[in-house]
């Protein structure tokens, strides 16, 4: 049975499944070494490289091992961020969430419109019990968000990952199912 790509819509944006004609705009903000600054990727050349992570979002919904919805802005096509969930792990009933945005769109309340509809989705469609984000130290931007959203920051992970040439340490933050219940029933 082939499952059906969930569209999910706040006030100002629609979430949609990202397709191989969103390639050129994908392709526009993670050309962007600001953008990628904290991707774990180099800034991307070609459509090809589009193509390729387009490719890797399709794999990870079709062996169910997580989701990427592509950010838009209600009638506009033009994918402009992207977000979800990877390594999901049903059995221990967590994942890790992930986010970026194009770089004209930072500091518009976006990333955190965008947040909460996947949060909800993880817990309530995925039955997660954890989310949980790895984010680089110098990467505050991304961790007041999550902190906003009532992500704690567990500690720090040393050299953690590998990418572009180079260990990365990074901050894991989680969310807890019961966590998001205490502040709801506030």
């Amino acid at each position: 049975m082939e499952q059906t790509f969930p569209l999910l819509e706040t006030e100002r944006l629609v979430l949609k499944e990202i397709t191989v004609e969103d390639a050129p705009s994908i392709l526009n903000y993670l050309s962007d070494k600001e953008v990628m600054k904290y991707y774990g990727l180099v800034p991307f050349q070609t459509v090809n490289d589009a193509l390729d992570e387009i490719s890797w979002y399709q794999s990870i919904f079709r062996n169910k091992t997580g989701i990427r919805w592509g950010i838009t802005v209600k009638d506009e096509q033009v994918v402009i961020g992207s977000c979800g969930f990877l390594n999901v792990d049903a059995q221990h009933a967590r994942a890790d969430i992930g986010f970026e945005l194009h770089q004209a769109y930072w500091g518009q309340g976006i990333a955190s419109e965008t947040l909460k509809p996947i949060i909800t989705y993880g817990f309530n469609q995925l039955q997660l019990q954890r989310i949980q984000a790895l984010i680089e130290p110098g990467n505050t931007a991304s961790q007041k968000l999550v902190e906003r959203h009532g992500f704690v920051r567990e500690g720090l992970l040393r050299s953690y990952e590998y990418t572009c040439g180079k260990y990365d340490d990074l901050y894991m933050y989680s969310l807890l199912k019961r966590d998001l219940e205490a502040i709801n029933n506030k």
